[in-house]
């Protein structure tokens, strides 16, 4: 992080206290719950909050519209090629983009930014590593010559697979000279990057303090247009109440985790707005197959009967999700749209009478603190104990629940999970597909997370993202959710909608698909 002194320092913390009646005209200012930061390197990315940090400061080679997705654009690559064997991508690098550096934007820096990608190897980088990328080859694979950049991929995957995915947050273009100019031991500037800032986009990195703050400003030498606001405050409140109050009152534009209660609340006042957006993540519970009661398919099926869906829909959830069962988010190619599942207790019972758990069992469920997480949590813990089932709630924040869960130490996690990128393969990949279930794996996706052991899936969503024809890859990826609702240890429960709540004044904030979506650059004033 960028030390910041004197009356800097304090004009940025400033915005940490509800002491101020109106917000700056050339400053958004918003309430969210960002404890989910671990990191800002773009490599190393893989949390909602930091995804959208990454989308509003770092530039990709090619991105979409978020009203239509299918339509892709050139970002930092002015074109690109394909070949006829459909192994080699060619992209001419845009003239004319600097880094806040000042050093000019190159087909070397987007060269540098997947290689490094690959080579750190944190947790996204399966997003790229699955083209048949390695530490070893990388350098060969992806490459720059001049202002043309290459890819060239294992194998001939579905015509968007490779585009989609280099819209991600993993694939962001950073300034190779900026970067290794903070090289430490060899770790290609990562340490430095972590609270730090090496992009070109229209907003850079001003603060970030770990669950308080994150500052942004605008970057004047963006090379695309000038964002109307000159900063951007996001302030860490993770109490919808609080949120409520702060927005009704003035010291904040946008209210972004306001629960039902609050949003009925704020009906009929003139003086709010509210707006909802379609996201493409799924609330789910990941039941670990290291815990003995839950690897018996009786007791996994069980469970699913034991979730009140409509309830959470229709309270917790109220006009902020949507029930879907299934690991594909309405709006992708192949999303299953059925519903098999209800509250059903007594069909729960005789599932664990069959699995020998007549009496039920206990056991614990990690949960992120935030409050409708945790009122949901609260939900299916009353539903389970109908069935007999005690369970333990295990409160946390989100880098101590995400922690815990990534190195697979739960028996249940209740999470939200958002695809990385618009093809059907970002959450096939994660949820029904798991090469290594070692615990010492190189991919690490949700299915390794509940150590779920799946070979002849994890075939099927191999097979999935090579067909070329839409249509009948469409048909392979729904007979995949199909079996994937029944016999998985994933209770998929809702699809979630983003709702913020803006002032009336404050206009153009943008609430895309994707996390990394969510865009200040057109943020007005009136």
């Amino acid at each position: 992080m960028r030390r910041l002194m004197g009356a800097a320092l304090i004009a940025a913390l400033a915005w940490t206290t509800p002491a101020m009646a109106e917000t700056p005209r050339d400053t958004l200012v918003m309430a969210h719950t960002i404890d989910d930061i671990i990191t800002l390197d773009p490599a190393e990315i893989f949390e909602f909050s930091g995804a959208e940090y990454a989308g509003n400061t770092y530039d990709r080679l090619i991105g979409y519209e978020v009203e239509d997705v299918s339509k892709i654009f050139g970002v930092v690559a002015e074109s690109w090629e394909i070949s006829e064997d459909g192994k080699t991508y060619t992209f001419k690098i845009r003239d004319g983009i600097t880094f806040v550096s000042g050093n000019p934007l190159t087909a070397e820096d987007a060269a540098f930014s997947l290689q490094r990608a690959i080579i750190l190897d944190k947790s996204p980088a399966f997003i790229l590593t699955q083209f048949g990328f390695t530490p070893e080859n990388v350098k060969d694979k992806i490459r720059a010559d001049g202002n043309t950049l290459t890819i060239e991929t294992d194998q001939a995957y579905a015509p968007t697979f490779l585009l989609y995915c280099l819209t991600a947050t993993i694939s962001s273009v950073v300034d190779k000279k900026e970067v290794m100019a903070n090289e430490q031991d060899g770790d290609m500037g990562h340490k430095w990057l972590r609270t730090n800032y090496a992009g070109s986009s229209a907003f850079k990195l001003r603060q970030w303090k770990a669950n308080e703050v994150l500052v942004l400003d605008r970057n004047d030498d963006y090379w695309g247009e000038k964002p109307a606001m000159k900063r951007v405050v996001i302030r860490h409140i993770s109490e919808p109440a609080t949120q409520r109050l702060l927005l009704e009152k003035g010291d904040i534009d946008i209210a972004r985790k306001l629960g039902a209660d609050q949003l009925a609340g704020l009906e009929g006042n003139d003086d709010i707005r509210i707006r909802q957006g379609e996201k493409g993540a799924v609330y789910y519970l990941g039941l670990s197959q290291k815990n003995k009661h839950l690897q018996k398919p009786e007791v996994r099926q069980a469970l699913k009967y034991l979730v009140d869906y409509k309830g959470i829909e229709q309270t917790i959830m109220k006009g902020k999700a949507t029930i879907h069962q299934a690991f594909l988010p309405r709006g992708f190619l192949g999303a299953l749209t059925e519903t098999p599942f209800s509250l059903d207790v007594e069909k729960a019972k005789g599932l664990l009478a069959e699995a020998g758990l007549a009496d039920g069992f206990t056991v614990t469920m990690d949960t992120r603190n935030t409050a409708e997480i945790t009122e949901m949590a609260q939900s299916i813990q009353s539903t389970f104990a109908q069935a007999g089932i005690t369970l333990e709630i295990i409160p946390g924040d989100g880098k101590q629940t995400l922690t815990k869960y990534r190195a697979r130490n739960h028996d249940i996690y209740i999470g939200r999970w958002g695809p990385d990128y618009q093809d059907p393969h970002t959450n096939a990949d994660t949820f029904a597909r798991n090469p290594d279930n070692g615990d010492d794996a190189k991919s690490k996706p949700l299915a390794w997370r509940n150590a779920w052991d799946i070979p002849e899936m994890t075939k099927q969503a191999d097979a999935a993202v090579l067909e070329g024809d839409a249509a009948k890859r469409a048909e392979m990826y729904l007979a995949l959710q199909r079996e994937h609702q029944q016999t998985s240890p994933f209770v998929i429960m809702m699809q979630e909608i983003e709702v913020a709540a803006e002032r009336a004044d404050t206009k153009g904030f943008i609430i895309g698909p994707a996390f990394d979506d969510n865009r200040y650059n057109k943020v007005t004033k009136d």
